[in-house]
């Protein structure tokens, strides 16, 4: 065979061979690019799902606490007042209208007391209230329910421009709220809690602070049954992008800080 055929040949299968080779490099990359596109769609959607469950969780629990509420205030506050007013209603004396005239005009305060009550109670059957007042109206309204104990001292800041974060943020935000405020009455033997609400162009953040007791942070890296609500709330702040910060000292009281960025809050589904 001729030396210029055999060249021909030899660059012919070279060429061949390289189209090959580059045509599966191609086909792999396709393939690789494929398998972690489905990946990357599976994961959104787990990340979707995970977020949807704890946003139904949460909604059940702030109705759980708020039904604990309510049959807490109608036991020691609604129903105490419609039990006066009943008792001025049955120790009237016509014979006494002096008496009479002042016992009819307490009677009225104690029912409209009692009805405008109720009606502030009547805020938090549904989770909506959340959204319809607003997150600074919301955690004022939970301080609300804190301090008629007469248990705590309660104190809120709101420092900035508030603007509206979507429903479901709020709805999380307002949850691990309740949740810290719950940990303080359990464990804290705190006697004072602060709320600061601080609003910036680049995020929300919600610090809760009480000055009880404290405790020791070092078993939540060593023990998986130690600090689960406190576990359950950084899992929450992290689907929905945010910051959660814990940080607490024996004798002094403990702090947790909740960042939540304006991009990530008005832009993630």
């Amino acid at each position: 065979m001729p030396k210029e055929s055999r060249e021909i040949i030899i660059t012919l299968i070279a060429g061949t061979s390289t189209l090959l080779l580059l045509g599966a490099l191609m086909i792999s990359f396709l393939f690789l690019y494929r398998n972690r596109h489905r990946k990357l769609l599976r994961e959104r959607e787990q990340l979707k799902l995970s977020y949807e469950r704890e946003l139904l969780k949460s909604q059940l629990e702030i109705q759980e606490q708020t039904f604990r509420h309510i049959s807490q205030e109608i036991h020691d506050n609604i129903g105490q007042m419609l039990s006066l007013a009943k008792l001025n209603l049955s120790t009237m004396d016509p014979s006494l209208p002096d008496n009479l005239e002042q016992k009819i005009i307490d009677s009225k305060k104690l029912v409209g007391q009692a009805i405008y009550d109720l009606r502030n109670l009547s805020h938090g059957l549904s989770t909506d209230y959340i959204a319809d007042m607003g997150l600074v109206r919301a955690i004022e309204h939970e301080l609300e329910m804190v301090r008629k104990s007469g248990n705590y001292e309660t104190l809120f800041e709101s420092e900035g421009k508030s603007y509206p974060l979507d429903k479901q943020r709020e709805l999380i935000i307002y949850r691990i709220l309740q949740e810290t405020v719950n940990n303080i009455i359990k464990h804290a033997a705190s006697q004072k809690i602060i709320i600061h609400l601080h609003y910036s162009q680049e995020e929300l953040t919600l610090s809760i602070t009480d000055n009880g007791k404290g405790f020791d942070l070092t078993p939540l890296n060593q023990d998986a049954s130690f600090g689960l609500g406190i576990r359950n709330m950084y899992n929450r702040a992290q689907l929905m992008g945010a910051g959660f910060k814990i940080s607490s000292t024996l004798g002094h009281g403990t702090s947790v800080v909740l960042s939540v960025p304006v991009e990530a809050a008005n832009t993630r589904t």
